[in-house]
């Protein structure tokens, strides 16, 4: 793997907006709200008893980055709106989410797949947003990144598992990676807002995750005598609101409680 790039030096004089924050923040809140749902969604499903209590440990890590995040994301906005509001009442398109975090969860293979390319992603920008200018930012940071370490370390093992087992673990989870590829660039993906902040010193920019990522999972998929999926098809839109028809059902069953019974406390 990639040794860590230094963090970013802010440019003197340079105040990042309160909403230009706020926007970044509720990018990686929504991306670890969904990644959340979707792995909460294993609980009983999961092939061993052990694996579902794992999935559900993990969930949580990702509910607990998401609160977070979305309390901040709040908070910088001044609209009244807390974790709870930005959760189960804004509408589709009001997500920024890349789109990987929310496709169905498919077989186990796939979702361990997803999971270490997310759970890779996810390290590499909590380690380096941990100095993050921000100082709210980097705290949530500092105690995500050992979450996510241990997030990592759990796909590893199951992608060597899989991959390097019997005929049939390795087609699915070979299947898992192919299906899952189209979705990964799009982590990467940089714009003005990410750029801008990461000049600041606040953010990072996505892009510069890309090699340390990738090198990594390649060389998870090396020992697991899996191949890196080729693709020209290349997903996106999530960033912009842009999400795929599985969202619109997940959303339906995760806002339908809050939406049902508006203010209720339980």
């Amino acid at each position: 793997m990639s040794p860590t790039a230094p963090a970013h030096v802010p440019e003197s004089g340079a105040t990042p907006a309160r909403a230009d924050v706020s926007r970044y923040a509720l990018r990686l809140g929504d991306d670890a709200l969904i990644s959340a749902q979707r792995m909460g969604e294993w609980i009983a499903a999961a092939p061993q008893l052990e694996e579902d209590v794992a999935l559900g440990n993990i969930a949580l890590d990702l509910l607990g980055q998401a609160r977070a995040l979305l309390s901040y994301a709040g908070q910088l906005e001044e609209q009244g709106q807390d974790e709870d509001d930005l959760a189960y009442f804004r509408d589709e398109r009001d997500f920024l989410n890349a789109q990987i975090f929310e496709l169905g969860n498919g077989d186990f293979g796939f979702t361990m797949a997803r999971l270490l390319v997310t759970a890779t992603y996810q390290h590499a920008l909590y380690d380096r947003l941990q100095r993050s200018a921000d100082e709210p930012l980097a705290a949530i940071a500092g105690k995500a990144v050992k979450e996510v370490d241990y997030h990592r370390d759990h796909a590893t093992q199951w992608t060597l598992r899989l991959g390097d087992g019997t005929d049939e673990s390795h087609r699915r989870m070979q299947q898992g990676f192919d299906d899952l590829w189209p979705y990964v660039s799009e982590l990467f993906e940089s714009d003005d807002l990410a750029t801008g902040l990461a000049s600041r010193g606040v953010a990072v920019d996505p892009s510069s995750l890309e090699e340390q990522v990738l090198g990594y999972v390649d060389e998870v998929l090396a020992e697991a005598t899996l191949a890196r999926p080729e693709t020209v098809l290349r997903h996106t839109g999530g960033r912009r609101g842009i999400h795929s028809e599985q969202f619109g059902y997940l959303l339906a069953e995760m806002q339908h409680l809050a939406r049902s019974h508006p203010g209720a406390r339980w």
